[in-house]
């Protein structure tokens, strides 16, 4: 019986692919914590951990009539992200699969009511929630990736969640969950960009999505995701991102609304252009996730 061993809300904030002295550069001379905080999520959890695969929630693999699930043997290149090619740019990857799983994934979501394709196709594109994610936590393990539907709502995020979880239970593996996306996610105007490019999280865009953000971050702490679910209508006001669609999915593998993991920060809670950006780990209770 396969488990899954623990679970992460981690950014993917362009930034962290910036060379050093970029990041340093633009952030008044100090390294973002997100840097950092993926190292030691590495070296501290997932090398204790040595899950078999990594499935990743990608908020920003935007699908319309369905859920779909990357279900590749091995996927490697060179990525050049069209959002932003001066900061990420001739990225090499190679990315172990693990279609197996990825097809009982796709089989349990659709039990589960919800529409499901597991996708093969070399000329599927990969995204940069995958890519920067993977170019620090890699390592060799399957990694295989979920975009988000933006027809779903939230209990169907949750009802993939679900399906992921009995998909796991039925397989052999031990696996990692990884919501790869940020938390509040308006950025500044163009012209006032250059003025809000520090981490300093007074340049959330406003006070009223930083101090949301940080009610999600005092709930994850303290295992109370239910709060985080049923609250979801007053946070979309401050339009998180991929309609949290990534959160949402580890939480439904996690038990919804029964969760009661709790967070542990692996970086400061900071801004990127305006938007909300943390890494929060979350161990397996003792009694399990429910």
């Amino acid at each position: 019986m396969g488990e899954i061993v623990g679970a992460g809300f981690v950014s993917h904030a362009p930034t962290i692919m910036f060379s050093k002295e970029l990041r340093y550069e633009i952030n008044d001379g100090q390294e973002i914590s997100l840097v950092p905080g993926l190292r030691r999520l590495r070296e501290e959890v997932l090398d204790k951990l040595k899950p078999d695969a990594i499935l990743l929630f990608d908020t920003h693999w935007f699908t319309t009539v369905e859920f779909v699930v990357s279900a590749h043997a091995k996927r490697s290149g060179i990525y050049t992200s069209e959002e932003l090619p001066r900061g990420m740019a001739r990225i090499p990857y190679s990315l172990n699969g693990d279609p197996e799983l990825s097809r009982l994934i796709c089989d349990h979501v659709n039990a589960e009511g919800v529409r499901c394709h597991a996708s093969d196709d070399s000329a599927l594109p990969i995204h940069y929630p995958t890519i920067n994610v993977a170019h620090f936590l890699n390592a060799g393990e399957a990694w295989i990736s979920i975009g988000v539907c933006q027809t779903a709502q939230d209990h169907n995020f949750l009802a993939v969640g679900q399906g992921v979880a009995s998909a796991v239970a039925a397989s052999d593996r031990r696996v990692v969950l990884l919501a790869s996306g940020g938390m509040s996610h308006r950025f500044w105007p163009l012209d006032e960009l250059e003025k809000h490019e520090t981490s300093d999280p007074s340049n959330i865009i406003t006070a009223e999505a930083r101090i949301a953000d940080q009610q999600r971050l005092d709930w994850w702490q303290n295992g109370d995701h239910q709060s985080v679910i049923r609250q979801m209508n007053e946070y979309r006001k401050h339009a998180p991102e991929g309609r949290f669609g990534h959160y949402l999915m580890m939480a439904g593998a996690l038990g919804g609304e029964s969760c009661r993991a709790k967070g542990r920060l692996f970086s400061n809670y900071e801004s990127a252009t305006g938007t909300g950006q943390v890494h929060v780990w979350f161990d397996r209770p003792q009694m399990g996730w429910h």
